[in-house]
């Protein structure tokens, strides 16, 4: 038997490893004596985790299935046909590549698919929810193509879609983009698609945060009236941090060429393969009970919230999120995140439209559900949670009141443990 067998069979990682043994060790005891609410973060099953940490990572598969450029690809090629099929069946799809590392590559495949450098994009403005990859001047959707953004209305906070439309008309972009990170908002997708058709435009759809929702069917499927629609498998969807693309038909080809070898190499089979357990997952009658939940969870949130006197940007939520403007309380989204980490409660600093403030020292904190959601936590608990952050940001230099409600936000992670 080999040195690395011995060393596995022994004690996996911590006789080999003892630092990052304790590293994760640590994070697990982070994630189970906390009240995550960061919008983009889950908990996997421990299906996902097992297919995740398989011996599947040790497969070179660059290729699709049938047709790889190594051999001894037999069972990750039934992974990946089983991670593809299964996507097709949920969302509907035409065609479906579940080889991107991430949501940001996999849009960085679209435009290598459908644009050229210098083409023309409509996306989302990032300080209005959008997202870095729609067109951020910092990114690389915005130095190598000519991008445009559409805004929110300035007293509701809202797309206007007429707005839209006369931007798109104006600037002639060859893709559209529609979908956002930080807007907790139902998007009209059949709108924005008719805008696309008008002009001639592909539209493409980027559901990396309502994915889950869309595939337990209490979100609008964008797959259907898309062009291209890209997603990660992580957040809402709550499988494994990973892309995925759904196409119709026409794009199938230049779409697979983009990721393989235009943009990725060897695929993660492993990770993979943990994406074709999450969609198995997504097919369980007890996965749509669970998105129920998550949309329940952020109204609830959301209306506790409002009768505290938070101000919420778009006045409430459709989705997952909710995104809180903190000026009436006095008090930055930057410093509201560490004080709220320091009672056990971890949200993320968040620009609002408009923001006097900027990104750097935002005025808003982006909240989600789906994590105390997959815990558990039902409205009663959300409810309970808004005056917790309540009570922090108005006792926020009382640190005996900031200890009082660490140990209420203890028993409620013990009583709803991650794992």
């Amino acid at each position: 038997m080999s040195m690395i067998n011995n060393e596995l069979n022994r004690n996996p990682l911590q006789a080999v490893d003892p630092e990052v043994y304790t590293t994760i060790a640590a994070e697990q005891k982070r994630q189970q004596e906390n009240l995550i609410m960061i919008a983009s973060e889950n908990l996997v099953s421990r299906a996902v985790l097992e297919a995740q940490g398989s011996v599947l990572t040790n497969k070179y598969a660059e290729g699709y299935p049938g047709s790889r450029y190594y051999g001894g690809c037999t069972y990750v090629d039934q992974a990946e046909s089983l991670a593809c099929e299964r996507a097709r069946q949920i969302y509907k799809a035409e065609h479906v590549n579940v080889q991107p590392h991430s949501g940001t590559s996999a849009n960085m495949a679209v435009f290598l698919a459908v644009l050229k450098p210098g083409d023309r994009i409509l996306g989302m403005d990032l300080s209005h929810g959008g997202h870095l990859t729609h067109g951020s001047k910092v990114n690389i959707s915005g130095r190598y193509y000519q991008s445009f953004s559409y805004k929110v209305e300035p007293d509701s906070c809202l797309l206007n879609l007429e707005e839209v439309r006369k931007t798109a008309r104006e600037i002639r972009p060859k893709l559209i983009i529609a979908g956002a990170s930080s807007y907790p908002r139902l998007i009209d997708y059949d709108g924005f698609a008719n805008i696309a058709r008008e002009i001639g435009a592909v539209f493409l759809v980027d559901m990396a945060h309502t994915a889950g929702l869309v595939a337990a069917g209490v979100h609008p499927n964008p797959v259907l009236c898309s062009d291209i629609v890209t997603a990660t498998t992580h957040k809402t969807f709550r499988g494994p941090r990973g892309g995925v693309i759904f196409s119709r038909q026409k794009f199938a080809v230049s779409i697979d060429k983009a990721v393989f070898p235009g943009l990725q190499g060897g695929p993660l089979m492993h990770i993979i393969a943990a994406k074709a357990v999450a969609f198995k997952e997504a097919q369980l009658p007890s996965y749509a009970a669970y998105q129920k939940n998550v949309l329940a969870n952020a109204s609830a949130l959301s209306e506790a919230l409002i009768d505290l006197g938070f101000s919420l940007v778009t006045g409430g939520t459709d989705t997952h999120l909710v995104l809180v403007d903190l000026r009436n309380k006095k008090i930055s989204g930057m410093e509201a995140e560490k004080l709220l980490e320091r009672a056990g409660i971890i949200v993320n600093k968040n620009v609002i439209p408009f923001d006097p403030k900027g990104a750097n020292n935002p005025s808003g904190i982006r909240l989600g559900s789906p994590t105390l959601t997959s815990r558990g936590m039902k409205p009663p608990q959300m409810r309970e949670i808004a005056d917790l952050i309540e009570q922090a940001i108005a006792g926020r230099n009382n640190g005996g009141s900031l200890a009082r409600i660490k140990q209420q936000v203890d028993s409620m992670c013990s009583e709803y443990p991650a794992y």
